[in-house]
């Protein structure tokens, strides 16, 4: 071992966790689903996952450096499937790929912010994803609550 090596800490043991203080409160867990296909028609640019994942670390990081809270999540891609009625009476399926952000308002780090605080931080990160997704309707679901980001320009 060199003199700049640390030696390794062992792995933990059960019998070494222990609650944190104040980190126990209400539970309030967010999602915020992005469509990934650019557009209304089937020829739309698809983005990565990677792509909402970068937009929402500079939007995180910005939140931070300017002395402000910011949520923390996972990204997951998945398809959202649907059907609707056809005016001739027929039934129109479809999927497409979006992305989704989960996460909780973990009380011991964000505990102190009101709901209003926490929707409003995720109404930002969305209107941000959606510039960057190129996606004019967004669904945002907070605690048992659900709404609908719109830019106004559907087709």
């Amino acid at each position: 071992m060199s003199v700049d090596e640390k030696p390794r800490r062992a792995a933990p043991r059960r019998e070494d966790y222990a609650l944190v203080p104040g980190s126990m409160g209400p539970r309030r867990d967010f999602r915020i689903a992005i469509g990934l296909r650019e557009g209304w028609d089937a020829e739309g640019r698809v983005f990565d996952v990677s792509e909402a994942v970068r937009t929402a670390r500079v939007w995180m990081r910005r939140r931070v450096e300017a002395g402000l809270p910011a949520l923390s999540g996972m990204f997951a891609r998945a398809e959202v499937t649907y059907a609707w009625p056809r005016p001739d009476g027929s039934v129109g399926s479809d999927r497409e790929p979006v992305a989704l952000f989960t996460g909780e308002a973990v009380h011991a780090y964000l505990g102190h912010l009101p709901d209003a605080d926490v929707e409003a931080m995720l109404n930002e990160l969305a209107a941000e994803l959606g510039a960057a997704l190129g996606q004019e309707r967004i669904y945002v679901a907070f605690c048992g609550r659900t709404w609908i980001l719109d830019a106004g320009r559907e087709a």
